[in-house]
């Protein structure tokens, strides 16, 4: 009684007379939408691998990963931290230098041992070594301590001379076990030492210090696309949703991101310099060829920020709170109007306590959201607080010029492409038509369910044609199958029109309310 998949024998032509079970796997499938609150940052940082993304959830994963806060242009973490106040929580982080990061390292006075960091930056500068007796007679323990890491300890090294000095460097690069890995801080060189150990205690501060190599570029924050990926390339098949360059204000490098965020699926946020004029920012962008849904470039009114890290009110880039605020959206809603969290003041509007205070005008926003430039301000058609004040993405066409656009093209095309290569390799008949049609409805009717599709008249908002019809047998013939799908997004509500006639003369028509009956509406 053979038990196969069906598929792996020739049913119409067996031999054996036997009983024979067919497998038969689930004939429809099922689509999972891809995530969309994935965060993708490149930018400076003290410490931590460069040109590798590195999975974020919170600030004290990045200060494991990449150290503080720094108060300066250009910092990873500035933007990680504004972001995180509007509730992200999931982010691919990637260091960037300009190439002249150093490595902080060490060598144990009087011996050859060489300990360096194990990553550039100036947070290697705050490492601590020590030696003391071990927990076992005639050994020694060797502890390594880095300030908001678990300190690294290893016991029970023994040996004389040489012989101690490899075995210590075996155990910090090697381990001594599954209870203690290699280290995560340092690599150790044990050089030509026969000194006999003995009790010390040092930091790195006195030895080679460590540098960042935070000079960047917008340049450097784009980085190469050639292996290995830096800077913004690195993101590639990271499957971000959103993604920035800390502080890359450089018109030059827009189009770039544009063409980035088109062939990964992802929304770029751009900004504008700091302290840029209305006028200044429409020319740049009109310069720089800028006309795409993939970007959203905010107008160069940074933002003052509590960098409660550093003791210290800052300004800095209007991405990370954009970022952060979309990333904390579902794919179908603008960031008109919602609130965001931290922002204490603008260049423009000043900062607490200034006496300065300016707004926008209508006018001055009918140019920028003209332009394709959005900002963030205060008040809001909701009230009195900060938030992004247009909702828009980069491009000309008043059809294509929505966050909700952007987010949700990319969301459906991700889901898609991630969803239904699974049909590539199948036989092509009506079944397969059939089932590829299925499994796209059944993702269509589960975002409609869920609010993200919806119509303004209760009608099906989605169509997917995939039959002989759109597949002659010309096409088919030759391999190709082609299922047309159609999706109606849901509007958002931007330009609110209320009319009110009102006086002592005006004649008020009342409607019944239907299946109420007696009940009047004014």
């Amino acid at each position: 009684m053979p038990i196969v998949q069906q598929g792996s024998i020739n049913t119409t032509a067996l031999i054996v007379p036997d009983l024979y079970v067919q497998i038969v796997p689930p004939q429809n499938l099922v689509i999972n939408g891809v995530p969309t609150n994935v965060v993708g940052v490149a930018g400076t940082a003290s410490w931590g691998p460069v040109g590798e993304p590195v999975v974020i959830g919170s600030m004290t994963d990045y200060a494991r990963s990449f150290g503080a806060v720094v108060a300066r242009k250009h910092d990873m973490g500035t933007m990680v931290a504004t972001a995180v106040q509007q509730g992200a929580a999931d982010f691919r982080c990637v260091r960037v230098t300009d190439g002249t990061d150093t490595a902080a390292a060490f060598q144990i006075p009087t011996t050859g041992f060489v300990l360096n960091a194990l990553y550039t930056g100036s947070r290697g500068n705050q490492i601590a070594i020590a030696m003391a007796p071990g927990a076992k007679a005639g050994s020694w323990r060797f502890t390594i301590t880095l300030p908001g890491l678990v300190p690294e300890v290893y016991d029970n090294i023994t040996g004389s001379g040489a012989g101690f000095w490899t075995a210590l460097a075996d155990a910090i690069n090697s381990g001594q076990g599954p209870q203690r890995g290699p280290s995560q801080i340092v690599v150790a060189n044990a050089g030509a030492t026969a000194v006999a150990p003995s009790s010390f205690a040092w930091d790195f501060g006195s030895g080679v210090v460590g540098t960042d190599g935070a000079g960047v570029s917008a340049t450097h924050l784009v980085g190469v696309d050639t292996a290995p990926r830096r800077g913004m390339y690195a993101l590639r098949g990271q499957r971000c949703s959103i993604a920035l360059l800390a502080d890359a204000d450089a018109a030059s490098q827009w189009t770039v991101q544009a063409e980035f965020g088109l062939s990964e699926g992802i929304y770029m946020i751009l900004t504008g310099a700091a302290g840029e004029t209305i006028s200044a920012a429409v020319a740049n962008k009109a310069a720089a060829g800028l006309d795409s849904y993939a970007c959203k470039l905010m107008f160069g009114d940074w933002i003052w920020w509590n960098d409660q890290a550093n003791a210290v009110l800052r300004v800095v880039s209007p991405q990370g709170f954009v970022a952060g605020r979309l990333a904390n959206l579902s794919p179908e809603r603008s960031s008109l109007n919602k609130k965001l969290y931290g922002v204490v003041g603008s260049q423009r509007a000043g900062s607490p306590g200034s006496g300065q205070r300016g707004t926008f005008s209508a006018a001055e926003l009918s140019v920028l959201l003209t332009a394709g430039i959005d900002v963030i301000a205060n008040p809001q058609p909701g009230g009195a607080f900060w938030g992004v004040r247009g909702g828009h993405n980069s491009s000309s066409s008043a059809t294509t010029n929505g966050d909700n656009y952007t987010r949700m093209t990319n969301y459906i095309a991700a889901s898609l492409a991630a969803g239904m290569g699974q049909y590539v390799g199948q036989v092509i008949n009506q079944d397969l038509f059939r089932r590829i049609r299925a499994t796209q409805l059944s993702f269509l009717q589960n975002m409609l369910g869920q609010g993200l599709l919806g119509s303004r008249d209760g009608a099906l908002p989605f169509s997917v044609i995939c039959d002989a019809t759109n597949n002659p047998l010309s096409r088919t013939g030759l391999g190709y199958v082609q299922s047309d799908a159609q999706v109606q997004y849901q509007a958002i509500n931007e330009k609110f029109i209320i009319n009110l006639e009102g006086g002592q003369t005006v004649a008020v028509t009342r409607q019944t309310l239907p299946n109420t009956p007696g009940a009047l509406v004014a």
